[in-house]
């Protein structure tokens, strides 16, 4: 059994450092725009962007999906019990997962129990990998419209899946608060 542990670890070693170089890539347009972003002024795409991007609001707990500058599709979403924990700047999708695990608690994907719903949809915040913060689920809809998580974006189960369908990888998302 020791043996098949190591194995194990090795492969798993393996799969992480695999996923996380193909996945960790930025389109180099992105990437410049990225670059720019600074604390306290506007973020958004640069004008005339053509492409799919999301739009997060923490202050109105709103996922926009944007195409070409107009708005696609709006829903409603869950965000940081205060401001500090939900990261705002401009990220990219890294992940996208079916039925996640919820690993603090060792809960399968599907499970009733799991808080992560039925899909991940994972960022590349600064000094993580695309699985600490990121657009999922929930097992618990009433949460829905409030500021409840610890740093990820909660959606309707249905919702998520939607965008789980229809938003690629690499995808620009922009997370800010309305300024007061």
């Amino acid at each position: 059994m020791n043996r098949n542990f190591k194995i194990l670890t090795f492969v798993l070693i393996i799969i992480y450092f695999f996923t996380y170089s193909i996945f960790a890539k930025e389109p180099t347009e992105i990437k410049k725009q990225k670059n720019n972003v600074q604390k306290d002024i506007e973020i958004s795409m640069p004008e005339g962007y053509e492409g799919v991007y999301l739009v997060i609001n923490k202050t109105h707990n709103t996922l926009k999906v944007y195409l070409n500058e107009s708005v696609v599709k709006t829903f409603p979403v869950a965000t940081g019990k205060n401001q500090s924990l939900t990261p705002e700047g401009q990220f990219n999708i890294v992940t996208k997962v079916k039925k996640p695990w919820y690993l603090p608690k060792k809960i399968p994907g599907g499970d009733k129990k799991n808080p992560l719903g039925t899909r991940w949809i994972g960022l590349n915040v600064p000094g993580t990998s695309g699985y600490k913060y990121g657009i999922h689920g929930t097992n618990n809809p009433y949460s829905i419209g409030h500021h409840v998580s610890q740093g990820c974006i909660r959606m309707h189960n249905k919702d998520v899946e939607w965008l789980f369908r229809h938003i690629p990888l690499g995808t620009p998302v922009i997370i800010k608060s309305e300024s007061k």
